[in-house]
């Protein structure tokens, strides 16, 4: 049975008075996630599991707010959870390409750093001073005295030698010569050879005598020359070790409960004892070794003994919550830096610099998939520290082999973090599916709905929100009344009655534009009519289109009829999205039939203009004709369908009842009422099933028969299933309570094609015929009718080609 929808259905109107307050000025301000029971619970158990791989991925649409949600959510969970540790970088004095990090307390980091860099100060002053003391240059001179005295010996005992057999010893830069001596006077290379044989033979065998007393004296220096360098090293390092030892221990002492800070320390004296000519030589002396000043150069010595605190936590409270907005791979793993010296790229441990997954270890980073998924190597590189339980910092074209240069690498950092990833749900789907890593690495799934029940505690937490937001961004508060038209514009936007959309963007926007209208108007709240406005304005900016298709109607250019009756032809609804903003618009639907067993000719689909879903909806219509008329008879139907001056193709299935109806006026030769638009689509048995987009399809239809003019009988016809759904707006609720426009709702195809014709539609009696007169009788007499002259051809044409 067809019915007039009640005026009460047509919009789920609320009442400003149920919301108890005159404004949001006397709200409390929103302090958790509205709507999203599952979700937060999800997020409850996602962050509260510790175990490896129970990551969190945000699953949800955009404009839900998943982000704020997420990010304040988290923000509150992680103001009870401990401070993680600081972490820094220091130098491998065993081998400087691979830097050592080093954990410590939160906030302990600058503190180390400032130590050590005290520290060096003070023995750059404290050295210098030590070994220009006139007791470091007495001990010295007393030490170096005495091995110069035995030194001394063993040289003059080798030279009395030497003059006792006739020669003297010659210093030069190849060592100590021996050189025959006649009459007191050295001999050269030539007055030796002019001496007789004889004598030349006698002081050949006295040097080669002499010459192994020589390299015994020799070997006697050398080491002397050994022991007076250990000697003085030694006590360089007594002296050293004197003017340091008491402020390394300080250090030692201060912070004797970090194991890795106290073997760091007594690696860096090791290194301060073994190098300390770059502690004692002044800044005067290094750079007259230059051939030009450089300024760097004179800190370059000792930039090995800095402290490169890459994560400080002594602001922090509580665990660190990190939103990383571009994830490249650097930002996402840290990286080193380089830097320019004599045209070349240099690095080291101080130009270490954090990642995000630094900033958030011991915390929380949330990230968006789409982003992620952008940027080469970063999603990769994440599954690969989540999976190894660390972060390491290298150069990805390294990493994955493009190239290899030699660099630093940084010691690996622990991951203790908990990754939140927010992405949408076709993103989770494909990744779970094509990813088996993702499904270890993200177990617990947070999805967020884009609609929440229409009860009167979300109603609530929807008033609350509007007071968040004017809190926040300084918006004139809304009053009750103005409320009340957020709240019907919530369920307009979640195309139900009973619920309401969590797209809070949306919301937001449009309490953004009211409270902009409210302040031109220099009123003290923002008002329902400020809210209209800002609706109406908002469909304004962009139904340009709207109105030139309108305008093209209206002047005959798209024919469409509001008025007549017409056999084979019914005006159906279609919605056009733009992006941003999307009406309904009526289209003319013909149907043509004759002789042949083709059955049902989706001309879109032969045009290839058709999608899957409007193929599948003629399809099942053309089942519902066979199992309805085709019982007792062959289908001998060529039935050509198509939507009029339509030329952008045609998708879905919400017009597969007005093709039906369509069909079976050209069957029947019944017309039908131009006057009334029809959607919905059919299943095989005849049912009217819901569709999509239901007030934009009878808005539009509406804004058409206004600009041809209201008859007061014009009106749409839908499924009774999308009463449900009706938020129209105020316009159309006033014409159909005025009585110039009429909706109706319908169960049955029956029940719409009686609607259409004024005609009975008929059941079918227990013979298999259909009550004469009926619309259902015309069809299948229709049918029989045409299957008898098919048979009648095929006979006439069988019999022709068999007479010669």
């Amino acid at each position: 049975m067809v019915i007039k929808v009640p005026l009460e259905k047509l919009c789920n109107v609320c009442d400003p008075n149920f919301l108890q307050c005159e404004s949001t000025m006397n709200l409390k301000p929103l302090v958790e996630i509205v709507g999203q029971e599952r979700a937060v619970r999800a997020l409850k158990f996602g962050l509260g599991i510790k175990n490896h791989g129970f990551n969190i991925y945000v699953s949800g649409s955009p404009g839900t707010g998943r982000r704020t949600a997420v990010k304040n959510f988290v923000d509150e969970t992680a103001q009870t959870q401990p401070i993680p540790p600081d972490w820094c970088y220091v130098n491998n004095f065993s081998n400087q390409y691979e830097p050592k990090a080093i954990k410590l307390p939160s906030g302990k980091g600058k503190t180390f750093q400032t130590d050590m860099k005290q520290f060096i100060e003070n023995i750059k002053s404290a050295l210098p001073k030590a070994f220009e003391s006139e007791d470091y240059i007495k001990r010295r001179e007393v030490t170096l005295k005495g091995l110069e005295i035995q030194r001394k010996a063993i040289i003059d005992k080798l030279s009395a030698k030497a003059q006792s057999e006739g020669f003297t010893i010659q210093s030069s830069p190849v060592g100590l010569l021996l050189i025959p001596v006649l009459d007191g006077k050295p001999l050269a290379e030539e007055e030796i050879l002019a001496l007789p044989q004889k004598t030349k033979q006698k002081l050949q065998e006295k040097h080669d005598k002499l010459e192994a007393e020589l390299q015994n004296t020799m070997r006697q220096l050398i080491d002397m020359e050994r022991q007076i360098h250990d000697t003085v090293k030694k006590l360089n390092r007594e002296v050293a070790l004197y003017a340091t030892g008491s402020q390394i221990n300080s250090l030692i002492e201060k912070y004797q409960n970090l194991i890795e800070v106290t073997d760091y320390l007594k690696e860096v004296q090791n290194d301060i004892l073994d190098n300390l000519t770059q502690f004692i030589r002044r800044d005067t002396e290094k750079q007259q070794q230059l051939p030009f000043p450089l300024p760097w150069a004179q800190e370059e010595p000792f930039k090995k003994y800095e402290v490169n605190v890459i994560i400080d936590n002594f602001n922090t409270k509580g665990a660190p919550v990190v939103m990383e907005v571009n994830p490249t791979y650097h930002n996402l793993f840290g990286r080193t830096e380089k830097e320019a010296q004599f045209g070349a790229l240099t690095t080291d441990f101080t130009m270490i610099r954090a990642g995000a997954l630094h900033k958030a270890n011991g915390g929380y980073l949330i990230v968006q998939v789409e982003d992620l998924l952008k940027n080469p190597f970063a999603y990769d590189g994440l599954k690969r520290s989540i999976r190894d339980k660390t972060i390491v910092i290298e150069e990805p074209e390294e990493r994955y082999g493009f190239i290899s240069i030699k660099t630093i690498k940084p010691q690996p950092i622990p991951l203790t973090a908990k990754i939140m990833l927010i992405g949408t749900p076709y993103l989770y789907q494909l990744m779970f599916s094509m990813d088996t890593d993702f499904r270890e690495l993200f177990k617990v799934k947070a999805e967020f709905d884009t609609a929440m029940d229409r009860n009167d505690e979300n109603i609530k937490q929807h008033s609350t929100f509007i007071c968040t937001l004017c809190n926040k961004e300084n918006l004139k508060h809304f009053s009750s009344s103005a409320l009340a038209k957020i709240i019907e514009y919530s369920s307009r936007l979640a195309e139900d009655q009973y619920k309401l959309s969590t797209q809070f963007a949306l919301i937001s926007d449009l309490a953004r534009e009211a409270s902009f209208y409210a302040t031109e108007e220099n009123a003290e709240f923002v008002t329902n009519e400020h809210v209209k406005k800002a609706i109406e304005e908002k469909i304004y900016r962009s139904k340009l289109v709207q109105e030139k298709i309108q305008e093209m109607i209206q002047r005959g250019f798209f024919l469409i009829d509001t008025a007549e009756e017409c056999i084979g032809q019914t005006n159906g609804l279609s919605v056009v999205g733009l992006g941003d903003f999307a009406f309904g618009m009526p289209s003319r639907v013909t149907a043509s039939i004759g002789l042949g067993r083709e059955g049902v000719v989706d001309i879109e689909r032969e045009a290839k203009m058709g999608g899957p879903i409007h193929t599948k909806g003629v399809l099942i219509l053309s089942g519902y004709i066979n199992d309805k008329y085709a019982r007792d008879k062959p289908l001998s139907l060529s039935a050509r369908l198509v939507f009029e001056q339509n030329y952008e193709g045609v998708e879905g299935d919400s017009a597969s009842s007005t093709e039906l109806y369509t069909i079976l006026s050209a069957l029947s030769g019944l017309p039908i009422k131009q006057n009334i638009a029809v959607t919905g689509s059919v299943n095989q048995k005849g049912e009217v099933q819901a569709i999509g987009g239901v007030n934009e399809k009878i808005e539009g239809f509406f804004e058409v028969c206004k600009l041809k003019g209201l008859t007061n009988h014009q009106g749409v016809m839908i499924p009774e299933s999308n009463v449900q759904n009706l938020m129209l707006k105020e316009e159309v609720v006033e014409a159909v309570k005025a009585g110039k426009f009429n909706i109706y709702s319908v169960k049955t195809i029956d029940e719409g094609i009686e609607m259409l014709t004024d005609r009975k539609a008929g059941i079918r009696r227990d013979d298999g015929t259909f009550e004469e007169g009926t619309i259902n009788y015309l069809v299948d007499k229709q049918l029989r009718t045409m299957a008898e002259q098919l048979k009648q051809y095929v006979s006439f044409d069988k019999e022709k080609r068999i007479d010669p």
